[in-house]
């Protein structure tokens, strides 16, 4: 644990900056997709749903020259189109084909694991449970694959109210960015209530979502607020908020530092502060200048664990990483 002291804050308050936070691989690569394609082919690229979950990250890219849409419907036909970092549903493809649209899939490598899991499970005829919050754009991906054999559940209740044709052909999976300690009671009621379930190898949630949640416990008993920063529809940066109020502490999701309530911060002498997977860096900085005047001068960077972890870009852009020439998020 290092010591900084910005600026003329003084040391009578602290931030305690967690690491591992913001960008996770799956992210770093879904928005090098978006600068390599504005790069190599020019504006408009079009990017079905948000690339990633943080409004930020998005602004810029559509300043850039991308284009978000809701659904493929709206670009035109021939066009290029990438997949955001969550993925799609088979019948999304299938429409791509159809409408002869060039695809850059920038579905995160973690993700596309769940999908063939999913697949796989459906194939040896298994009723699949996904752990999972309905409307995600990832849980909506994943329940495509295999629409007729899965069943979504988000709580305990829902899985004591489930009921499957054959309870010793059974399998779970999880969305990516679920609360660790939540799923793990999910998965334990499921196993006593269906003894022959099948898992997946190893767990769905990622290491950056574990990793994030991690370093949030390591550091409740010793702050008495921690500031998450990240988009309201980021799961993975809900989740943080989630961990430590569970432990009885305030924890705050913010967009930006210009959301933080001064209030937040009465009494408090210890404020910890992390990012979401989707959110940039500058948004952390920004953020903990602005906690200087209310006289958080002192910084000690938490390291928790190391992520040295990079994903390929996807063959569509093989060998051209040397594009990415857009201002860092």
């Amino acid at each position: 644990m290092t010591s900084h002291k910005l600026g003329n804050g003084g040391l009578e308050k602290r931030i305690l900056l967690l690491t591992p936070r913001g960008f996770c691989a799956g992210v770093v690569r879904a928005i090098d997709v978006v600068k390599i394609a504005l790069n190599l082919y020019g504006a408009p690229i079009y990017v079905r749903k948000e690339i990633v979950h943080n409004r930020h990250v998005v602004d810029e890219l559509r300043q850039g020259g991308a284009v978000f849409v809701d659904e493929l419907s709206e670009v035109p036909e021939g066009a290029r189109v990438i997949f955001s970092a969550h993925g799609v549903a088979p019948a999304v493809r299938e429409e791509a084909r159809r409408r002869k649209l060039e695809v850059i899939d920038a579905t995160c490598p973690l993700v596309t694991k769940v999908h063939l899991e999913a697949v796989r499970f459906a194939r040896q005829g298994c009723t699949i449970v996904l752990i999972g919050h309905k409307d995600h754009d990832e849980v909506v991906g994943t329940l495509g694959e295999a629409p007729a054999s899965t069943v979504l559940v988000s709580s305990m209740e829902d899985v004591d109210e489930l009921q499957v044709p054959d309870p010793g052909r059974v399998a779970y999976l999880t969305q990516t960015t679920l609360s660790l300690d939540e799923t793990r009671e999910i998965v334990a009621r499921l196993k006593a209530r269906f003894p022959a379930i099948q898992g997946p190898p190893a767990q769905d949630i990622c290491y950056a979502t574990e990793n994030r949640q991690q370093a949030v416990k390591a550091v409740i008993p010793q702050c008495q607020v921690l500031l998450v920063v990240g988009s309201k529809n980021s799961s993975n940066s809900r989740r943080l908020v989630e961990v430590c109020q569970r432990e009885g502490i305030p924890a705050y999701l913010v967009d930006d530092c210009s959301e933080v309530d001064p209030r937040w911060l009465d009494g408090v002498d210890t404020a910890a502060v992390t990012a979401g997977a989707s959110a940039p860096e500058n948004l952390v900085r920004d953020l903990i200048a602005s906690l200087a005047r209310f006289g958080f001068g002192r910084v000690e960077e938490v390291q928790v664990k190391d992520e040295d972890v990079r994903f390929s870009l996807p063959p569509e852009l093989a060998g051209h990483a040397g594009l990415v020439s857009i201002a860092s998020l």
